[in-house]
């Protein structure tokens, strides 16, 4: 899929999309109402270029940006973690991770160990095999999240990493308010 960038700058020499804007006026009344969805669609914009990256930089090395994630996870961890710990923290379901640890078990990447606080659970753990790729993956990864946030300054950065943080705290409360009132988030 090719974008086509068109992006135009407001009076304030800020970046936004005008096909967005003509779409999201047909179903706002307010200029606010606007803002909202226009930043909505840009939040989204992101996200997929981001995710386009990291599924092109792993992709060529074999391994999905889904199983990248675990991995990078497991990366972390010194004694292993629970599929069930990884798909919460990953926000897949556990059937989701069992599959993602299963492929990357088949490539040598993780294996399944024993729990030793629960005899009846085991524990996903990156192998010698996994710490060897990550160490391969970690400075084209560094390379291509340079290129896609060049430009911005380190307080840009902080504001950008708050601000879809609060984005995501706002979408956890209200996914929990709506199940607690028996609705669907």
């Amino acid at each position: 899929m090719k974008d086509v960038n068109t992006y135009e700058s407001d009076s304030d020499g800020l970046l936004y999309d005008p096909r967005v804007r003509a779409a999201m006026t047909q179903f706002t009344d307010t200029d606010d109402d606007l803002l909202t969805f226009e930043a909505g669609a840009a939040v989204r914009t992101a996200n997929l270029a981001v995710e386009r990256m990291r599924a092109h930089g792993s992709q060529g090395r074999g391994v999905s940006a889904g199983a990248l994630d675990l991995l990078i996870r497991l990366n972390g961890s010194e004694h292993g973690i629970s599929i069930g710990e990884l798909a919460r923290t990953a926000g897949v379901s556990s059937r989701n991770a069992t599959g993602l640890v299963d492929t990357l078990e088949h490539d040598g990447l993780v294996r399944r160990v024993p729990d030793p606080k629960d005899r009846r659970s085991v524990l996903a753990e990156i192998t010698p095999a996994g710490r060897a790729w990550m160490k391969a993956f970690r400075k084209p990864s560094q390379l291509a999240m340079r290129a896609m946030f060049h430009g911005f300054t380190p307080e840009e950065l902080v504001v950008l990493r708050d601000l879809c943080l609060r984005l995501a705290a706002n979408q956890h409360r209200l996914a929990d308010h709506l199940r607690q009132t028996g609705q669907q988030p």
